[in-house]
């Protein structure tokens, strides 16, 4: 059998001094009707959310705009970014403090906030979808027994609502309080009155917690930030504290666990890194790691990248 047959090259590859570069699968969140990337350029994403349309700045947009974004006649909002640091919303037009949009029958608020935020990912659609699928396979295996996921820096709900539609039972957990009140809006609105357990609390202590209590999950959800603080002035640096935590995370994993599953959107982070941290820190569990880039299509005929993910299915 010739060489080429047993050791293929990958599909997408070219060589330079026999290296192959390879191209990264991404998980792309092409199922929105209410959400769409009209436009990008110069470090700006030109969005439709429902009816309305925002233009926010994107540190992975670093190429030239096929039109002038800012000329765009339906923009009802620019965050424009400050020289010495943060920035602030400039609104064209009169528009509703805050809205709200559905995917399938998922419907969240959307409100303009510092830092060009709005309360919502767009692009974690694609993880909703595959852990809503987890799940309910899971349950379809075992109808009477309930799933518990516990989501950590779990912000405005976007995971917990997904999980706790399809029966999931969901400890939702983030140190900010106006956050946490937020995502029990966004699961009212989707028709969840029950399953959703919110804390207010530092992730880290509050596993440490569950962990002295003898709580057990089947599944586990983070979005760890980049940097960050803690209700008591706790010091977080994602690469410095995540090995740890994941490892940590493991001690409150059922004994059949389902998936965990990380996210970031800190630069540099690649998900190879991701993988890795998933496979080293959760060895004791028979599982699969695989990561991953998140992306989100534009009406330019392109993705864009949106961080990157790693999930570990048992």
């Amino acid at each position: 059998m010739a060489a080429e047959e047993l050791f293929p090259p990958p599909p997408f590859y070219f060589t330079f001094f026999a290296v192959y570069y390879i191209i990264l699968p991404m998980k792309i969140a092409d199922k929105w009707k209410d959400y769409s990337i009209i436009a990008t350029g110069d470090g700006m994403k030109l969005e439709r959310w429902g009816d309305i349309v925002l233009l926010r700045p994107d540190p992975q947009v670093i190429w030239r705009p096929s039109c002038n974004l800012y000329s765009y006649e339906k923009i009802n909002a620019v965050y424009h970014r400050s020289g010495k640091g943060g920035g602030g919303w400039q609104f064209r037009t009169p528009m509703p403090e805050e809205w709200n949009i559905s995917y399938g029958d998922l419907e969240f608020i959307v409100k303009p906030m510092g830092f060009k935020h709005t309360g919502l990912f767009p692009e974690q659609a694609a993880n909703w979808d595959m852990m809503r699928s987890l799940i309910e396979e899971r349950r379809g295996q075992s109808p009477e027994r309930r799933i518990n996921v516990l989501n950590l820096f779990a912000y405005t709900g976007g995971a917990s609502v997904a999980c706790a539609k399809s029966g999931a039972l969901v400890t939702h957990v983030d140190a900010a309080r106006g956050m946490v009140e937020r995502a029990g809006r966004n699961a009212r609105l989707s028709g969840i009155e029950s399953g959703i357990r919110y804390i207010v609390d530092d992730c880290f202590k509050f596993v440490k917690k569950e962990i002295r209590r003898g709580n057990r999950y089947d599944a586990i959800i983070m979005d760890p930030p980049s940097y960050g603080r803690g209700p008591g002035g706790e010091m977080w640096k994602i690469e410095d504290d995540i090995f740890d935590f994941v490892s940590t995370c493991s001690q409150v994993l059922a004994e059949n666990p389902l998936f965990v599953l990380i996210n970031s959107y800190t630069t540099g982070l690649q998900p190879t890194v991701i993988k890795n941290i998933l496979t080293l820190a959760l060895k004791d569990f028979k599982g699969t790691a695989q990561a991953y880039e998140l992306g989100l299509p534009t009406e330019e005929g392109i993705n864009l990248p949106c961080g990157c993910s790693g999930i570990s299915i048992f």
